[in-house]
């Protein structure tokens, strides 16, 4: 019979299954989408060739500058977000001043920030950099310290038995134990990222896929509208599909 680890093993060197049903979905989607181009004017559902033309036609520049911008704030909120969950985890005085500032944070909307930062600062990079931080910190500080608090009862009374330092009580129980908690979060912050990014970029950027959506709303081409769209999809599918495999990795005593 063979163990969960073994079989975590075998799971993590399995390629990953090619999404049929996915792919089957899009095509139908794609075929909806063409139909439709025959009956309405190209200004307003384009077809597939237009788009086609469109998509190879992109500052595909601008594609690297939003996907640097997003990759460096998720790591920066990622850094913080943990931090502050220890701190929280840690003293629970600093959870009960804290707390109320991370809901404060995440009870605020996007556009709300994305006016502040406006309003705040002069550095186009600065203010993206700000409006991504603020709004996926706070998630990481959330489901992190959740993740932490829900390590069971049991493990914890066995680990303190054995007389550990906060370092190897933390490395050894807490993070391994809320490791599936805090990649769900990377998940949830990936999608979240990609869609402020854009916005973000609307107001004041010079560059990037949302400067891109600029330009295509000032020319009226709903043609680069769905192409810049199109990409967004295939970054954030990429970005997932990455986190999926290292989650499998890390995760591989799973059964």
């Amino acid at each position: 019979m063979p163990t969960s680890e073994a079989v975590g093993a075998v799971e993590a060197r399995m390629p990953l299954r090619f999404p049929r049903e996915a792919v089957l979905v899009l095509l139908g989607l794609a075929a909806l989408w063409e139909t439709a181009s025959f009956f309405v004017q190209p200004f307003v559902v384009p077809g597939l060739e237009r788009i086609w033309h469109s998509l190879i036609s992109l500052r595909w520049d601008y594609v690297l500058v939003t996907l640097a911008r997003v990759l460096a704030a998720l790591l920066i909120s990622f850094v913080l977000g943990v931090g502050v969950a220890v701190a929280m985890y840690q003293w629970p005085a600093c959870e009960r001043y804290l707390r109320p500032i991370v809901r404060l944070l995440m009870a605020v909307p996007v556009v709300c920030w994305i006016l502040f930062s406006v309003l705040w600062f002069k550095w186009v990079e600065f203010r993206i950099a700000f409006v991504l931080i603020v709004v996926c910190a706070p998630v990481f500080t959330v489901d992190f310290l959740d993740g932490m608090k829900g390590v069971q009862q049991e493990l914890r009374e066995m680990l303190r038995s054995f007389r550990p330092t906060r370092t190897q009580f933390f490395s050894k129980l807490l993070l391994p134990g809320a490791l599936p908690v805090l990649l769900t979060s990377w998940k949830i912050n990936l999608s979240l990222a990609i869609r402020v990014v854009t916005i973000a970029e609307l107001v004041g950027a010079v560059s990037g896929i949302g400067y891109g959506l600029v330009i295509a709303q000032e020319l009226f081409s709903v043609a680069d509208v769905f192409a810049w769209t199109m990409v967004l999809v295939m970054i954030l599918f990429v970005l997932e599909a990455l986190l999926t495999r290292v989650e499998m990795r890390m995760l591989r005593w799973r059964t």
